[in-house]
């Protein structure tokens, strides 16, 4: 009896060979990669390859449809194949072009498709089985389009697929009636189709992920890309005549690539950082400083009350008679920034400060203004609530004060299309504004709605000043690093890690590196980190002494505060600056000026605008020096931005954020 073998048999046959010289293939590729790896300097860095080339392989798993009757003009079966399968090699180099980074890319392939396989098998009239396979094959020619959807290794692909004939064969075989047993096998009938087209014009689709062999240490680089291709039936019909057709699903992996230009290494830039420790020799001395704080002329109101907030300080009628805005918050000592909750304490005293004034001041009057974002009717009740304070405390006639509503204030914080941080910015924006045009009131050389009230002169005693930081530059950082950190090494071996930073300047204060130590040698190491990945290194020793109080001297302080419109501010402050600030500086005086920001919005933004708004208070000072002829004064700018470390005040309630929104001007007398 004849032993029949089955299409599944057979079909793992075709795979397993298939198998067998992929994996052959694949093994020898990877071999050639181990050996460029070792003959590659890990030193040198190159750009991602735009052209790729290399070789494809995959097996066709083909699927027949339609029919096939005459095979030929010598044979014409006895029955008609239909459906069938079967699986094939296909092999082809292949050439790439796609720039790193984008989506758009070509593709060309060119090749041996083979789209063998076998019908299914069918039964003649005498009961004996049909078997036909054939062994069709095609230089394939596939141009196609790559599109990386995502930007990233994932990529699809399509395009038209012109094929070329070069197998035609088939192989039927007729077998016995299983019912006699001791019939005579006839041998298989081996020969080629005719009417087979000699070209197809097809189409082709399919997916892909490239897998990186290589880092960017190579100048060769290798990509490893698993894909899948389906080549529908359209223009798949290989002979001219009957209506067989094929639809084929590829599976395979190619082995591509390319070659790096070499880019500057990461060592290089070494030389491009200036690094160095300036450490002040911080002689002990005590500084009291008499400090002009600006009064912002804003009561904030929380969301979803128009009551006034627990937080400002209102008085009893009977109290009315012993209040002193000058006496307001007296404290011994403010923070290292020179700000502490003891001029938030002043703050919170603005009504009582506001109606204190117009009872001294009884030809001035005032508008008080609510923003609410619920309506204009909601504003009118917060500033309501404000009169109706100052009328039954202060004993302030209601002539003297009107009341409005609006929805948002004049500068809002909420910008059109803004999504981030909204709840900060909206409690910046409920709020009743305090205008006047009674100069009284208002701050020197201020006038108009916007301006904010007389400031207040306190003097107080300042714990390590600005100037005693110590200061690390790293000119040229920006250029060179993604981000550097510092660690410092104290006498004893202890390291304290600081960062990680991004601006070239920074100042920190003493206390934090060296707690109650009095001085020491201390070992400090910059860490950064190159835009290539790698990591450097600059280590440096320095001297640093403790500021401590010993004897005395006095300092002054001005603070300029802006809205999200910094230019408009700069405006409002420069007559001050220029009239009542420069000629307040003594001869051989150090002024220090350093910015800062709230923490709404980016921090890189933020770093960048206090630095700017801090050269732009240097500029309008220096100008007015310079037009009296003055030239002794030394000047240090910072721009600290949103750090928490050096803010003025904390960040948590609309007071802290406006206040923290801020220039600070320390003007320092030479020692005598």
């Amino acid at each position: 009896m004849k032993t029949k073998i089955s299409f599944k048999s057979k079909l793992y046959i075709t795979r397993l060979s298939d198998k067998v010289l992929l994996n052959r293939f694949l093994l020898m590729t990877l071999l050639y990669i181990g050996s460029q790896t070792t003959l590659q300097a890990q030193e040198v860095y190159y750009t991602k390859p735009s052209w790729f080339f290399g070789v494809a392989g995959a097996t066709n798993y083909n699927f027949y449809r339609g029919s096939t009757h005459q095979l030929n003009s010598s044979l014409t079966p006895p029955v008609t194949f239909h459906n069938g399968e079967g699986a094939g090699l296909y092999l082809a180099p292949l050439v790439e072009f796609h720039k790193p980074d984008t989506r758009l890319g070509f593709m060309f392939q060119a090749g041996y498709d083979s789209r063998k396989g076998s019908f299914d098998q069918k039964t003649t009239a005498c009961n004996c089985p049909a078997d036909l396979s054939t062994g069709l094959s095609y230089i394939t020619v596939e141009p196609s389009i790559r599109f990386a959807p995502f930007k990233s290794n994932f990529y699809v692909y399509g395009g038209p697929r012109l094929a070329f004939n070069i197998d035609k064969s088939f192989k039927y075989k007729l077998g016995t009636n299983p019912a006699l047993p001791n019939q005579e096998p006839s041998d298989a009938v081996r020969g080629d189709f005719d009417a087979v087209k000699e070209t197809l014009i097809s189409m082709q689709i399919g997916a892909g992920f490239d897998i990186p062999l290589s880092s960017q240490n190579h100048k060769t680089q290798f990509i490893l890309s698993p894909f899948v291709n389906f080549q529908p039936y359209f223009g798949q019909h290989p002979r001219s005549v009957e209506t067989w057709n094929i639809s084929t699903f590829r599976v395979g992996m190619a082995l591509k690539f390319g070659q790096g230009s070499a880019i500057e290494t990461p060592q290089a830039p070494a030389s491009k950082v200036q690094f160095s420790v300036n450490a002040p020799r911080n002689i002990p001395g005590v500084r009291n400083v008499r400090e002009v704080f600006p009064l912002r002329n804003y009561v904030f109101y929380d969301l979803e009350s128009n009551k006034i907030p627990s937080r400002y300080k209102l008085l009893r009628k009977e109290d009315v008679k012993d209040f002193n805005e000058d006496q307001i918050g007296i404290a011994p000592s403010v923070n290292p920034s020179g700000r502490s909750a003891r001029q938030m304490t002043v703050y919170y005293n603005v009504i009582n400060i506001l109606g204190n004034r117009m009872v001294k001041n009884p030809s001035a009057n005032v508008t008080l203004v609510g923003s609410s974002e619920k309506g204009t009717d909601d504003g009118v009740a917060m500033s309501e609530s404000i009169k109706t304070y100052l009328v039954t405390v202060f004993e302030i006639n209601t002539n003297r004060i009107t009341t409005k509503g609006q929805l948002k204030p004049t500068i809002p914080s909420e910008q059109p299309g803004a999504t981030k941080e909204l709840v900060l910015l909206r409690e910046g924006d409920r709020r009743v504004s305090i205008e006047s045009n009674s100069p009284e009131l208002l701050m020197e050389f201020q006038a108009g709605p916007d301006a904010p009230l007389k400031p207040l002169e306190l003097v107080t005693v300042q714990d390590a000043p600005i100037d005693s930081y110590i200061t690390i530059d790293a000119t040229g950082a920006g250029q060179v690093y993604s981000s550097w950190s510092l660690e410092t090494t104290d006498p004893d071996g202890k390291v304290k890690v600081f960062g990680p930073y991004t601006q070239e300047k920074v100042s920190i204060p003493g206390k934090s590196i060296m707690g109650t130590r009095s001085e020491g040698d201390y070992k400090v190491k910059m860490i950064g980190k190159t835009k290539s990945g790698t990591i450097e290194e600059k280590t440096t020793t320095t001297h640093m002494v403790l500021w401590t109080p010993s004897k005395t001297d006095e300092g002054l302080r001005y603070s300029i505060l802006f809205e999200f419109n910094k230019s408009k501010a700069i405006a409002m402050y420069e007559k001050y600056l220029t009239d009542v600030v420069t000629p307040r500086i003594p001869k051989n005086a150090v002024v220090i000026i350093h910015g800062h920001t709230d923490i709404i919005g980016e921090e890189s933004y933020n770093l960048t605008l206090s630095l700017d708004r801090a050269n732009e208070v240097k500029s309008i000072i220096e100008s007015a020096l310079s037009n009296s002829g003055r030239k002794d004064v030394k000047f240090e700018v910072h721009g600290f931005g949103e750090d928490e470390s050096m803010a003025a005040f904390e960040n948590k309630l609309p007071e802290e954020r406006f206040y923290n929104r801020t220039v600070i001007i320390d003007i320092i007398p030479l020692l005598k």
